[in-house]
């Protein structure tokens, strides 16, 4: 049996990690490994990749900023949260507010001091990172548009920033980026639709709150249709290999998806749907290794 100080601790670590979101850093950092083993440096040892210093050091800077951000949006959504997600919320109020602040100052300092070791460049690439993040929790989240399409290029900035260090951008790429980044409008657009009560209540200006529910679905379902460019693109292209079968997959069920979509009558619908989109999200990332299977035993000598 656990003692009572020993509850209150473990509640609080619970807390911690709700609120910093720790399945999403555990994937960005998943995802940050295989996108440069597989995609912007496949030609080097994956040893030597792995075990990059500096690679590192940019996954541990990004998981920093990342827990940093996810902080100062929940004490600025706190009040919103307490009419979407009671339950949740409660969790988190375990941590003070006074508590989150002070490690949201304290996360940030240790992402640009970890960012500088690699370069001053980065170090700068991360500090604009962090005032973006601050920036959208504090006013562009409430903007109509503006806030679901900054969310969206927040996602992938710690992906990006790999691509500038290696030096990587291509055609393909940036197919990728735009197949990544079309999905993560879905999702966006699916969280404004679980929130509607709460920003109504708290005077956000999402697009169900100004257009409706039914012309945020019609949008959703456009995104949806999107993302068909990229994956065909994506397919018939040679370096693809074996992961066009996610692509594949990917275009057979995100019309399922569009149907329940618009099906969709209540909030519990909506969060069935962005969990399938989320683990979507998940499989495509784990996939990446479907480029070169090989690798995963070859890279290592």
């Amino acid at each position: 049996m656990f003692t009572r100080p020993q509850k209150i601790f473990l509640l609080k670590l619970l807390s911690l990690i709700s609120v910093i979101r720790g399945y999403a850093i555990v994937l960005m950092i998943l995802a940050q490994l295989l996108t440069a083993a597989f995609i912007l440096v496949p030609d080097h040892d994956l040893k030597t990749v792995v075990f990059s210093g500096d690679l590192w050091l940019l996954i541990f800077s990004s998981s920093l900023a990342i827990a940093a951000g996810y902080i100062i949006n929940n004490f600025y959504d706190q009040e919103k949260d307490l009419i979407n997600r009671p339950r949740r919320s409660k969790l988190d109020q375990m941590l003070r507010q006074q508590t989150k602040l002070s490690g949201y100052f304290i996360l940030n300092f240790l992402a640009v001091l970890s960012a500088s070791a690699v370069s001053f460049e980065v170090a700068l690439f991360f500090s604009g990172f962090i005032f973006l993040m601050w920036y959208y929790s504090h006013r562009l989240k409430k903007i109509l548009f503006l806030g679901n399409i900054t969310s969206a290029i927040l996602s992938v900035m710690p992906l990006f920033v790999l691509v500038v260090y290696y030096d990587s951008i291509s055609p393909i790429i940036a197919v990728h980026a735009s197949f990544l980044l079309l999905l993560l409008a879905s999702r966006e657009l699916l969280k404004d639709l679980e929130n509607l009560t709460g920003d109504l209540v708290q005077g956000y200006h999402t697009i169900p709150v100004v257009y409706g529910i039914k012309r945020t679905k019609i949008l959703g379902i456009m995104l949806i249709g999107l993302t068909y460019v990229p994956s065909i693109i994506l397919i018939n292209n040679p370096t693809i290999a074996g992961m066009r079968y996610y692509f594949y997959a990917t275009m057979l069920i995100l019309p399922v998806g569009a149907l329940l979509l618009w099906r969709a009558q209540d909030r519990k619908d909506y969060l069935i749907l962005h969990a399938i989109l989320r683990l979507g999200i998940i499989i495509g990332v784990v996939c990446i290794v479907l480029l070169n299977p090989a690798r995963l035993i070859q890279g290592w000598f």
